[in-house]
C-alpha cells in the first residue's frame, strides 16, 4: 500500500489522474494524521481501531459524523475546517471497506 501511495505522489502529473492523486493525498492523510492517534495499521492507540471489523457496527454515516465533528472530551478533532463533505465521505466508506488497511 505504501508503495503504491508513493509511486501516485511521485509520478508525473500527466501519467496519474487528478483524482487518483486526490485519492492518494487523502489516503496518506488517513495513514498520517489519523495514524498518529489510531496507529499507523490503524489498529488502535490512543485513539480506537478504525479497521472494517472494529467499524462494522457503524453506518458510513455515522463514520463521516465522527470524522467531521470530532467527539467532544476526548482528542478527536473535527476534521470539517480541514476536509470537504466529499472527502469526509470518501475517507468514511474506505474505512469502513477496509480499503486503507494492510492486512
Amino acid at each position: 500500500m505504501v508503495a503504491l501511495l508513493s509511486g501516485l505522489l511521485i509520478a508525473p502529473a500527466a501519467a496519474v489522474g487528478t483524482e487518483e492523486v486526490e485519492e492518494a493525498r487523502l489516503a496518506n492523510l488517513v495513514i498520517q494524521d489519523c495514524g498518529s492517534c489510531h496507529g499507523l495499521t490503524l489498529r488502535g492507540g490512543l485513539g480506537p481501531s478504525l479497521r472494517p471489523e472494529s467499524l462494522e457496527r457503524l453506518p458510513v454515516e455515522a463514520i463521516a459524523a465522527i470524522i467531521r465533528e470530532g467527539v467532544p472530551g476526548s482528542a478527536m478533532p473535527p476534521w470539517k475546517p480541514l476536509l470537504t463533505p466529499e472527502e469526509i465521505h470518501w475517507i468514511s466508506r474506505q474505512l469502513k471497506s477496509g480499503a486503507l488497511v494492510s492486512p
